[in-house]
């Protein structure tokens, strides 16, 4: 390409530098003695200056044990310190970490193990059992397998795992803007977990992303009430733009509302950030035993749309500044409501965000749409949303070239969501494509827990469907037909508990035994339908709970 002037030093410092790791370096001398980190559980917090020193020696640690740039890093921990020294780290030596949800089922990190190979996996000694059977049923074995615990438990402390350890700068490769610096791993519509690349400038345009629109600064106290593993944990107000901004991460391991609450006076937090699910529970508690929120700017709520009446509730008993966020994990957020948007527009999923695109197309059965295929902007007409992201996405998934072309085509993440939009073009999500399931900010998809139920030698069929839950949102609804009268509602449960491949929040909550399920001419289970049955027996009483 030629260009008007020389690009030749601007390609080497932004191509080489605009990272995010060097943005927390930058904190490191901006802010040496400025709070990063602060573990309630502990009583402990890191400086800039203390953290840098903690992820130095970790990143020493493992190139001891051999990791190299473009090495995989697998953690798996509750949100804690070792995460934040992990997900720092890794970048720190040009290698890739990989959280895991540690929801996932034996078998599902099995699959991951086998993926991604990482080189190291370190977790939290309370998952001991758990990844010792996954690492039995996966035919790939890291080099170094490191249960982290606290003194007195079983395996390493992180003390005594980097023990030794240099705290100065480690020997760090060069790194390029699109060199994957993280890969986290998604629900898939077979139930096999799909690893999304973010590369270096996904991340850095990810917490300017935040930055902008909550906004935040150096000057912040965030804590995010949902697991960091997943993109809405570890980039709305978790470690990637809070760090990079120079504020303080307070850490919620496991979420409590009156814990969450004690944590947002004592820590004069200035935003939390959650499911609306969560929120729900938040809300209840601060009406029954109210606290102190002076210090909070604002709420960013996820996952799910909020209505009007649950809007107005949380404004009044929380904070009147809220933001109501939507996208996925391979694009993270892309239509945000602000607070001048509620409670007005509350139901619907916001307006694209400011370097986003967000479309709704014509839904084909047979082909994608293409971008200028868009349906009536009249709340009515029904299509595919689609996303044009190209600071937060990566535009592809690992080791999966199927998926990568059902989902994304020409420049689009099509989303499999289903949408209307009106004249301002804000976006209302009606459904799915795929009928996949939401619980508790979880995507979960039906044909994997029917094709695991439909493995156990005393069901005849099954469809797996949902239906409304006030703690959850969707809670996972079975309909099967055994093949005898003996088959009983405990029999069920345990199989699904004790079964390899399916984690406890896929786990059915409601069953009801049939003699017939619905399918079409061609034979295809009629998911839709079950659903307006679920919904019909959850109000007759006729679904059996464990």
């Amino acid at each position: 390409m030629e260009f008007t002037y020389d690009t030749t030093m601007f390609q080497q410092c932004f191509e080489h530098e605009f990272t995010w790791i060097n943005g927390f370096s930058r904190n490191v001398h901006r802010f040496p003695n400025s709070k990063a980190l602060t573990d309630p559980v502990a009583g402990k917090s890191w400086t800039y200056h203390q953290l840098n020193w903690e992820v130095n020696q970790l990143a020493h640690r493992w190139q001891a044990s051999g990791v190299q740039k473009n090495d995989v890093v697998m953690y798996l921990f509750y949100n804690s310190p070792e995460f934040v020294f992990c997900y720092v780290a890794t970048q720190k030596i040009g290698a890739i970490g990989c959280p895991i949800n540690y929801n996932f089922a034996p078998g599902e990190i099995a699959i991951v193990l086998e993926d991604s190979k990482p080189k190291v996996f370190l977790y939290d000694a309370d998952f001991e059992e758990k990844v010792a059977h996954a690492l039995a049923l996966s035919a790939w074995k890291p080099d170094v397998c490191v249960p982290i615990g606290t003194a007195g438990t079983s395996g390493s402390t992180f003390q005594s795992y980097v023990q030794g350890q240099s705290k100065e700068e480690p020997s760090a490769p060069d790194c390029h803007i699109f060199d994957e610096v993280l890969r986290l791993y998604t629900s898939g519509t077979t139930g096999r977990p799909r690893g999304v690349p973010i590369n270096n400038i996904n991340e850095v345009l990810t917490a300017h992303d935040v930055m902008m629109h909550f906004p935040l600064n150096s000057t912040d106290r965030t804590m995010n009430m949902t697991p960091w593993f997943h993109r809405g944990g570890i980039h709305s107000g978790g470690p990637t733009p809070t760090l990079y901004a120079g504020g303080e991460v307070i850490i919620l391991r496991v979420f409590n509302p009156k814990i969450c609450l004690k944590y947002a006076q004592q820590y004069r937090i200035t935003f939390l950030i959650g499911v609306p699910s969560v929120l729900s529970m938040l809300a209840r508690c601060q009406e029954r035993e109210p606290v102190k929120l002076n210090d909070l700017k604002g709420i960013v709520t996820m996952g799910s749309p909020l209505d009007k009446k649950t809007c107005i509730y949380f404004q009044s008993t929380l904070t009147p500044n809220i933001f109501n966020g939507y996208g996925t994990t391979e694009s993270f957020f892309n239509s945000v409501l602000r607070p001048y948007d509620l409670p007005d527009m509350a139901g619907s999923a916001g307006r694209a965000c400011t370097d986003d695109e967000v479309l709704v197309v014509a839904a084909h059965e047979d082909r994608k749409a293409e971008a200028w295929e868009l349906v009536a902007q009249d709340n009515q007409e029904v299509g595919e949303i689609i996303i044009k992201s190209p600071a937060k996405s990566a535009y592809c998934y690992y080791n999966n070239e199927s998926e990568t072309q059902k989902r994304f085509y020409n420049g689009f993440l099509y989303t499999g969501d289903l949408g209307t939009w009106d004249e301002n073009q804000y976006i209302h999500v009606v459904g799915r494509k795929d009928d996949m399931i939401i619980s508790a900010g979880e995507n979960i998809y039906p044909v994997q827990i029917e094709e695991v139920i439909q493995q156990n030698p005393r069901v005849t069929d099954c469809i797996v469907t949902s239906v409304p839950d006030r703690a959850r949102g969707e809670a996972v609804v079975a309909y099967l037909i055994p093949k005898d009268d003996t088959l009983t509602v405990q029999d069920m449960l345990t199989y699904c508990a004790k079964h390899p491949m399916l984690s406890t929040y896929k786990c059915p909550k409601y069953y009801r035994f049939v003699k017939e399920l619905p399918y079409n001419a061609t034979g295809k289970k009629l998911h839709y339908r079950v659903k307006e049955m679920a919904q019909k027996d959850k109000e007759a009483g006729l679904l059996e709970r464990f």
